[in-house]
């Protein structure tokens, strides 16, 4: 099978693990990305412009810095307004995946175009309160769905399990299709979660307070692991 790209579409790709720094402490994200090197497939990093949501984190010169700090690759989610502007640069800035929110653009396929033409992976985010529906016929275009199991915005929110219909949705269309696209999900993702998003079809899962809450951060993402594929 190809993709809208005209390439042969890779394999699905094994169960990833994203450490969230959003739970890290600010003063030391060098630190807590090294912290997670050999055991993270990913490190998610949330940009938030005080517009899309309220908070406001970080921008394209912090991540900029933090992606010569370590190899891990990144998994950008911006929860920004206007993401047609501004997410191509963190493509070019070598970013592995660039996720924006469906609520915040116009035209997800163009931009997901954009954004693999920089050299990105292409990410939609569907939030809490939005339908999956609408989204599913944009499936073929994306290399990413990330699923809120939250409400975007804030960290340390509680799991909601009844969203894990919108994971099982996705992942039917994407079997059904043939698809290679990682289903993540993003939200409340700890030791007691994280298999009832596996089996709901999700193979990519964002984790904030489980890796940089723990003693442990490199040992929770093995165990987050672990539990995901069992």
């Amino acid at each position: 099978m190809t993709d809208d790209r005209g390439t042969a579409a890779p394999a699905p790709p094994p169960t990833a693990i994203a450490p969230s720094i959003l739970a890290a402490d600010f003063a030391h994200l060098a630190d807590a990305a090294r912290a997670v090197e050999g055991s993270a497939d990913w490190l998610h990093v949330d940009v938030m412009d005080n517009h899309f949501v309220p908070n406001l984190t970080i921008g394209l010169p912090v991540v900029a810095s933090l992606a010569r700090a370590t190899p891990i690759p990144f998994d950008v989610h911006l929860m920004i307004e206007d993401p047609a502007r501004w997410a191509p640069a963190y493509a070019e800035l070598g970013v592995y995946n660039v996720t924006f929110h469906a609520e915040a653009c116009a035209d997800p396929v163009a931009l997901a175009k954009d954004l693999r033409a920089a050299g990105s992976r292409a990410g939609l985010a569907i939030d809490r309160d939005t339908p999956i529906e609408p989204y599913l016929d944009l499936l073929p275009h994306l290399d990413t769905l990330l699923v809120m199991t939250i409400k975007a915005g804030f960290g340390g929110q509680a799991f909601m399990p009844e969203l894990l219909a919108k994971v099982r949705a996705a992942r039917a269309r994407a079997d059904a299709q043939a698809l290679s696209i990682r289903i993540e999900v993003d939200g409340g993702i700890a030791a007691d979660t994280i298999a009832q998003a596996a089996e709901a079809g999700a193979d990519a899962f964002v984790a904030g307070t489980a890796v940089y809450g723990a003693a442990d951060p490199a040992a929770a993402v093995d165990r987050l692991r672990a539990l995901a594929r069992r």
